[in-house]
C-alpha cells in the first residue's frame, strides 16, 4: 500500500501547529487587506445590497436608521461580510495547503475539482438570491400591505435579512458537492439517493421554511433550486465510482 504524498519527513505535533498558526494567520490577514480595500467605499456597497428593495419602495418612503449609531455600524458590519465573502477562495487555498500534504494522489484528484466547485456554487447561491430572489420577495412585500401603511425599512433589519437568505441560498448551492462526497465515500449510491427523492424533496421545502421568511414563494425559490440541484449530485455521482482503497493504493 502505497503512502500519502509527502515529499518531506513526518513533522512533530509543534511543528504541526505552529504551521496551522501560520495559515491561519495569513487567512485572517487575507480577510483584514480586503477589509481595508472595500471599507471606504462602504456606504456605495450598502446601497448596492439594498437597490433590490429600494428601487421597489412607494414613492416618499425611504429606508430609515432607527440606531444611533446603524448609519456607521451597518455599512461596517456588510464590509466586513463582504470581505471574507470575497476572500474565501484564498481561505480555502490556506486550509488546502495544510491539508494536501497527508493525502493521497488519488484524493486530490478530486478534492481540487470539489473545492473549486464548492466556491463557485456558494457564489452561485449568492448571486441566485440577489439577482432573482430579492426583487421577486420584495416586490410581494411591498405589495402585500395595507394601503395606508407607509412601508420604511430599518437598514439594519434589512441587512439581516439579506445576510441570512445570502447565506441561505449559498449553502444550499452546495447539495450537489455533499451527494457527490457522501458517493465516493461510499456512505450512499446514486440509486439510494434516487430512492430517497419524495423524502429529500420534502426535507427542500421544509429546510425552505425555515431559512426564508414566512411565505410560500421564498420558501419555494429556495426549495425547488434545491431540489434541482440534488439531482444535479445524482448525476454527476454516477461518474464517481469509489474503488477498494487497497487497488488504488497499489
Amino acid at each position: 500500500m502505497s503512502e500519502p504524498e509527502a515529499t518531506d519527513q513526518p513533522l512533530p505535533l509543534i511543528a504541526h501547529l505552529t504551521e496551522l498558526r501560520n495559515k491561519l494567520l495569513r487567512a485572517l490577514l487575507a480577510v483584514l487587506i480586503m477589509f481595508l480595500c472595500l471599507f471606504p467605499f462602504a456606504n456605495e456597497i450598502y446601497t448596492f445590497v439594498s437597490e433590490p428593495l429600494r428601487t421597489l419602495l412607494p414613492e416618499g418612503s425611504t429606508m430609515i436608521a432607527t440606531g444611533v449609531a446603524s448609519p456607521f455600524l451597518t455599512p461596517f458590519k456588510l464590509t466586513m461580510v463582504a470581505a471574507v465573502f470575497l476572500a474565501i477562495p484564498y481561505v480555502l487555498y490556506q486550509i488546502w495547503s495544510f491539508i494536501a500534504p497527508g493525502m493521497y494522489r488519488h484524493e486530490k484528484r478530486l478534492a481540487i475539482p470539489l473545492l473549486v466547485s464548492s466556491v463557485l456554487l456558494f457564489y452561485a447561491g449568492a448571486s441566485f438570491a440577489y439577482f432573482v430572489v430579492f426583487p421577486l420577495i420584495f416586490l410581494f412585500f411591498t405589495n402585500a400591505g395595507p394601503e395606508d401603511i407607509t412601508m420604511m425599512t430599518d437598514i439594519n433589519s434589512y441587512l439581516d435579512f439579506v445576510l441570512k437568505l445570502f447565506f441561505a441560498f449559498g449553502l444550499a448551492f452546495e447539495i450537489p458537492i455533499a451527494a457527490v462526497l457522501m458517493i465516493w465515500a461510499g456512505i450512499t449510491t446514486p440509486q439510494d439517493l434516487a430512492k430517497k427523492r419524495p423524502y429529500i424533496i420534502v426535507g427542500c421545502f421544509i429546510f425552505g421554511m425555515l431559512l426564508t421568511p414566512p411565505d410560500i414563494i421564498s420558501q419555494a425559490l429556495l426549495a425547488i433550486p434545491m431540489w434541482m440541484l440534488f439531482e444535479v449530485g445524482i448525476f454527476f455521482g454516477r461518474f464517481i465510482q469509489r474503488k477498494n482503497p487497497e487497488t488504488e493504493d497499489n
